[in-house]
């Protein structure tokens, strides 16, 4: 099992790196998610206050849409914290999932506010009412500004977690949205087309749905333990059974416990020499050996049997 010793144990010096490692980019997204919502939340109350003075939808829906990024940076710095926890006798894997919740919590409210902002848009495009475009051109460059700042921190943090990655995606479909209520602003000023701050928010709502269901997706598929996307069952299988020991695999589950944190279980029959000449812990070392290098499992449980055990097995699966 790479640099170990022979029980297949990884040293004391390589854990020890490899926690401080882990505890460097919490401590790195930590920083960025607290800098970000700092950044966010002076921001919306400035925009809240310019939408009720400019009487602007878009500017509330972004307002709406910010209080959504804001609530989700929140829930990632919990996320974080929680995560975090060591194992105990009644959370054996911690609370790791924290991080999941989090990121579905945050997809299902951006679909609420794009169902709100939706309504309120479709109203306003039937019945338009006056709204001032400079003050909406001089918000939404201010909010490019801040959505930019915090876009930049937020790239600094691990994105490979569904937690910080949740968190990234809000921010730059604001940044996309304050792009289009520029547009938006420019147009009633030159044109005088009030209708184009309705046509604004329906964009915004757009772009919240877009990563409303490119978070839900993964986050719905980790809590319903399905077979993470980079890994095929049955090329693990054949692999596996490369190893002439080795005579069948079946009870093969893959599934992802939090964000990069693929597990695997098995039962593998193998030979009765492989018990009678004490060889079980060299396959064993090999077998998860091929599970870390080729398909990046690193916490996978392998039960060993000899070829007559199957047939006392209950409730035994492919």
């Amino acid at each position: 099992m790479g640099e170990g010793d022979d029980n297949g144990l990884v040293p004391v010096e390589a854990h020890a790196h490899a926690h401080a490692h882990g505890q460097n980019s919490v401590d790195t997204d930590r920083r960025a998610l607290t800098i970000a919502l700092v950044l966010l939340v002076a921001f919306m109350v400035f925009e809240v206050g310019a939408a009720v003075a400019s009487n602007s939808l878009v500017l509330l829906a972004d307002a709406g849409h910010m209080l959504v990024d804001v609530g989700a940076i929140a829930g990632s710095l919990v996320a974080i914290r929680l995560a975090a926890r060591p194992e105990t006798g009644s959370h054996t894997y911690g609370m790791k999932r924290a991080e999941i919740l989090a990121a579905a919590a945050n997809a299902i409210a951006l679909l609420v506010v794009s169902a709100l902002v939706t309504y309120d848009a479709v109203v306003r495009l039937v019945h338009p009412s006056s709204v001032d475009g400079a003050v909406l051109i001089v918000v939404a460059a201010v909010g490019v500004a801040v959505n930019l700042a915090a876009t930049l921190t937020m790239a600094r943090a691990d994105r490979r977690s569904l937690n910080v990655e949740g968190a990234y995606r809000h921010i730059l479909t604001d940044l996309y949205g304050f792009g289009g209520t520029l547009i938006a602003g420019a147009v009633i000023v030159v044109w005088g087309f009030d209708r184009a701050d309705a046509i604004a928010s329906l964009v915004v709502v757009l772009l919240m749905l877009k990563a409303a269901v490119e978070l839900l997706r993964p986050a719905l598929r980790i809590l319903l333990e399905a077979t993470p996307d980079d890994i095929d069952v049955e090329e693990v299988r054949r692999h596996l059974m490369e190893l002439p020991e080795v005579q069948s695999v079946h009870d093969l589950h893959a599934w992802t416990l939090t964000s990069s944190l693929p597990v695997l279980t098995a039962h593998v029959v193998v030979t009765d020499e492989c018990f009678t000449t004490g060889e079980a812990g060299r396959v064993l070392d090999h077998l998860q050996e091929c599970l870390s290098d080729h398909f990046d499992v690193a916490h996978s449980t392998l039960q060993f049997e000899s070829p007559g055990h199957i047939e006392h097995e209950l409730g035994g699966h492919a």
